[in-house]
């Protein structure tokens, strides 16, 4: 049984995050903020995947003007990422920014923090203090090294002294990043972070990477972090559409049994036996799925023989063979159907199964 670490609950919105809260899934969008319509777009589409907070890229005063007509159209909390300009904090939050992420040590100065500090307490705003390892003060260089998972006290004293920095200022509504490429030594920070202070944690892998190396490294750190009962928030940083950083994000967390959206998808890697395409059919049933609300669970297989005894657990599946296929409830046959109607015959079942399980 997981025991997750006892954090400082803050709300970004109305979404709380640390405490008893549940564990949220974030992403970024990727597209050009002072687009707003592609922007409100894209984060449409995480909303339907289940993105419970977004951040968005703030690199000038347009983009920073842009975050009010965005709030105006998106349901879920909105971030804004600032870098280097404090003005850029401060306009992103007179126009609508629920939160600011900011490294305090490159705004330019404690005069500088703290307007962004002054403006963030006007409205009620939390921060996150975000260190990356390539983001380090130079003189924490200097005294400790570059971080490695046998040394992470630059890393760590670099968020601190931030986060004290923010605290003379008389405002504790944070939350705490100290990103790494490295796996390990994202593992050995967080810890040793988690050690030294309440305030929430939003854990991740910063530059993962595509679709396998990023997923890979992410949940690898990630996994182990919360089962340790270490991370609030958390977003998985993939080189990909950020739609696929939501979907490994929730995977994630069903893995571990800590939270589960949605229906869960089995499937076979296939073998000789496949007689259909399955990656192709996969891939169009784990589209619908993630439309889905209910925790049913959904095999899709490609071997008529084998397919229910080996998914037997599964609420309801399809089974592929040589012309023909299957479908199949609790690895009993339900219906044997010719390969053209199978998949849209499976669907509507599955929709309906999915309505049943929401009333």
């Amino acid at each position: 049984m997981i025991q997750r670490k006892q954090t400082k609950k803050i709300l970004i919105g109305n979404t709380p995050v640390g405490g008893d809260a549940p564990i949220t899934v974030q992403s970024m969008t990727n597209t050009d903020t002072r687009d707003a319509a592609a922007t409100v777009r894209q984060i449409k589409g995480l909303e339907a995947a289940g993105c419970e907070i977004i951040r968005v890229a703030v690199p000038d005063m347009e983009a920073a003007q842009a975050i009010q007509s965005i709030r105006e159209q998106i349901s879920i909390p909105l971030i804004a990422d600032i870098h280097f300009d404090s003005r850029l904090a401060v306009a992103a939050l007179e126009h609508g920014a629920q939160a600011i992420r900011i490294n305090p040590g490159n705004l330019g100065g404690p005069d500088k923090l703290a307007r962004v500090v002054d403006a963030a307490k006007h409205h009620k705003a939390p921060i996150r203090v975000g260190v990356n390892s390539g983001s380090i003060e130079k003189d924490l260089l200097a005294k400790y090294g570059y971080p490695t998972p046998e040394n992470c006290r630059s890393l760590i004293e670099s968020a601190l002294n931030n986060v004290a920095a923010i605290e003379k200022l008389g405002y504790e509504e944070l939350k705490i990043s100290i990103k790494s490429s490295d796996t390990l030594t994202t593992v050995a920070g967080y810890r040793e972070l988690s050690r030294r202070t309440d305030y929430p944690l939003h854990v991740g892998v910063t530059e993962a990477g595509g679709l396998i190396a990023g997923t890979v490294k992410s949940s690898v750190a990630l996994g182990i972090l919360l089962f340790e009962g270490i991370g609030d928030t958390f977003r998985i940083s993939l080189t990909r559409d950020p739609v696929e950083e939501v979907r490994v994000g929730f995977e994630l967390l069903r893995s571990l049994r800590i939270r589960e959206r949605g229906p869960e998808l089995i499937s076979c890697p296939t073998c000789g036996r496949t007689r259909i395409d399955l990656f192709s059919l996969a891939e169009e049933v784990e589209q619908v799925l993630q439309t889905m609300q209910s925790n049913l669970k959904v095999a899709v297989m490609g071997c008529v023989v084998n397919g229910p005894g080996e998914a037997k657990e599964a609420d309801i599946g399809i089974a592929g063979g040589h012309g023909t296929g299957i479908i199949f409830k609790k690895g009993e046959v339900f219906k044997k159907l010719p390969e053209e109607e199978l998949l849209p015959t499976f669907l509507e079942e599955l929709r309906r199964m999915d309505a049943e399980a929401q009333l």
